[in-house]
This record gives C-alpha cells, structure tokens and sequence, in this order.
C-alpha cells in the first residue's frame, strides 16, 4: 500500500505550480483544489470561486465541530488565486513525485 501525497508531496506540488497559498490557510475548496477542477472539470467549477476566499487561520476545535463552525460556506482558503494552469502544474508534478513511489512495489 503507498499513502500519497504526504505534506512533503503536496508541499512540493505546490511550490513547483506557484500557488500562493499554503497548505493550512487554503484547506478546503482554496486554491489548490478549484485549480485541479479547473483544469480536469472547469464545468462543475461555479463562477462565484473568484469571490470565494473565506480565512479561518485559526480552527482549533475542526476535529470535535468540523468545518461549519469555521466556514459558512465550506471554503476555507482563496479560490480566487486558483488558474487551470495552477492544477496543470499541480496534477503534473504530483504524477513525476508519485513515480518513485510506485517503482518501490513493482
């Protein structure tokens, strides 16, 4: 079984696709993830993610209240900042970072 992406791999995908963000302010529906539909699924992606940012930096109680409490709208993090070309970036390097992982079970 592999477990992947870890934090080094996103943390890689993002620095190499040039978000903005990292990966504790753009949690949920932020840049990383409406730029990966943006570039696979661009029709399931509404027009309001470019006024969508909402910061919850601090979310101490997320594990006993979950994200309501933080987020009336689910997004936690800056969807503004995401392009296609941010989750081409993002779907590529992730697929180059898998690659040694995959040749460890083959």
């Amino acid at each position: 079984m592999i477990l992947f992406p870890g934090k080094t791999g996103w943390t890689r995908a993002r620095e190499t696709a040039g978000l903005e963000t990292n990966h504790s302010e753009d949690m949920h529906a932020g840049e990383l993830e409406v730029s990966i539909l943006l570039h696979v699924a661009p029709d399931q992606v509404r027009p309001s993610y470019k006024t969508g940012d909402h910061v919850a930096d601090e979310r101490p109680h997320l594990l006993v209240t979950g994200m309501p409490t933080y987020t009336p709208t689910g997004v936690i993090g800056y969807p503004s900042q995401a392009t296609a070309t941010k989750g081409t970036a993002l779907l590529a390097s992730l697929s180059s970072l898998f690659k040694p992982h995959l040749s460890k079970i083959e």
